[in-house]
């Protein structure tokens, strides 16, 4: 295969999956057949631990030959972008929002703890409109903060981790889960996701530093495309377990004009819970 077509192949494997109109919604048998389909596919392919998971949960016995990935500070930052409501599960995001539409969206994990009523006071309008709906306070989203071993600079779409120079380069996903509220002292999301040069590499400059020790451990890509296919795509991840409370306004302005073309909130793919498709996690 020509270099620049498996490039354009792997990028596609990277990019979320958009999906059905909002509205429908999944029956659990859905969402079993579709954890089923997943297993067929991927039995005895050799594929690595997938991700999304239950951070809280130690349980996996997939064990393929992984070596981890950098500190994010030893790597180039190369996307940012979110997905509403958390991917993963645990800490403090443990409550279901429900199976969705079978596609990834109206689905994932929560923050499951209190807000007041005055952190819970509706905008006048959605922000970050979308076809599958936009975000309102109360509502969760899960951060990727995107790393590469390669040679690049940030840009639109996981697309940027890539290097024609490096066509397997080293991921890192360093994630932050947020719950927007209607606080104007709340975090500002462009202070959280602004990025800049340190000791000559890309990086996100504040991510986070209180909200618990990462979880860290070995999967893969994620996005709803994902929900019946195993991720061909190698990631070391670090999972933070506290949320952290954002301005809602804030995440709105960041999707008017951001670095990452981002403009709405991505899918979730299916909690994975199949133990052969999960790598052990190591405290």
């Amino acid at each position: 295969m020509r270099k620049n077509t498996l490039f354009v192949c792997v990028v596609a494997a990277l990019l979320p999956l958009q999906a059905m109109a909002k509205g429908e919604v999944a029956t659990d048998q859905t969402v079993a057949d579709q954890r089923a389909a997943l297993a067929v596919s991927t039995k005895d392919k050799g594929f690595g631990p997938q991700s999304p998971r239950d951070i809280d949960a130690m349980v996996g016995t997939n064990v393929r030959a992984f070596n981890a990935a950098p500190s994010y500070t030893d790597m180039n930052l190369c996307n940012i972008h979110f997905h509403k409501n958390a991917e993963h599960k645990g800490g403090q995001f443990s409550t279901f929002a429900g199976n969705g539409d079978g596609k990834g969206f109206q689905t994932g994990y929560k923050y499951s703890g209190e807000l007041t009523a005055a952190e819970l006071a509706p905008l006048e309008s959605e922000v970050c409109p979308s076809d599958h709906g936009g975000l309102q306070a109360g509502d969760t989203i899960e951060v990727h903060y995107v790393h590469s071993s390669a040679k690049i600079k940030p840009g639109p779409t996981l697309g940027a981790c890539l290097s024609e120079s490096i066509m397997n380069p080293q991921l890192r996903v360093e994630t932050q889960v947020y719950v927007l509220v209607n606080d104007g002292k709340a975090l500002d999301f462009a202070k959280a996701s602004a990025h800049g040069m340190r000791n000559g590499l890309h990086q996100a400059l504040n991510i986070p530093t209180d909200t618990g020790v990462p979880i860290q451990y070995a999967g893969s890509t994620t996005g709803p495309g994902y929900n019946e296919k195993g991720s061909p795509l190698q990631v070391s991840w670090s999972v933070r377990p506290k949320v952290a409370k954002v301005n809602v306004a804030s995440v709105g302005a960041w999707c008017k004009g951001n670095t990452f073309d981002e403009d709405h909130a991505h899918g979730v793919r299916n909690l994975v819970m199949n133990p052969e498709l999960l790598s052990p996690i190591k405290f």
